[in-house]
């Protein structure tokens, strides 16, 4: 995860917080903690970075809609990722 930017980083929270979410919901769940627009330049091509990553699998629900599902990879990522935060942040 450690090639991953941010905002790459947190799409794989808000996917593996969610079943199977569409672009849309995605987006709209990131412009909320961002408090700022998520435009469609920004959020369609960093969620192809992650699906050609294997981070997550991309499927489709109609001819306009895709959904979203995090891989077991990206899964081990942010267990991983969440290990090394540990360290220097306590709870």
């Amino acid at each position: 995860m450690h090639d991953l930017t941010g905002f790459q980083r947190d799409l794989l929270y808000v996917i593996n917080g969610f079943d199977q979410p569409s672009g849309q919901s995605i987006g709209e769940e990131l412009q909320e903690y961002y408090e700022t627009e998520i435009n469609h330049g920004r959020l369609y091509p960093n969620l192809d970075t992650v699906v050609n990553k294997d981070l997550v699998e991309k499927g489709q629900l109609d001819r306009r809609t895709n959904y979203y599902t995090i891989t077991e990879a990206g899964e081990e990522a942010i267990q991983e990722r969440r290990q090394w935060e540990e360290q220097y942040v306590e709870m």
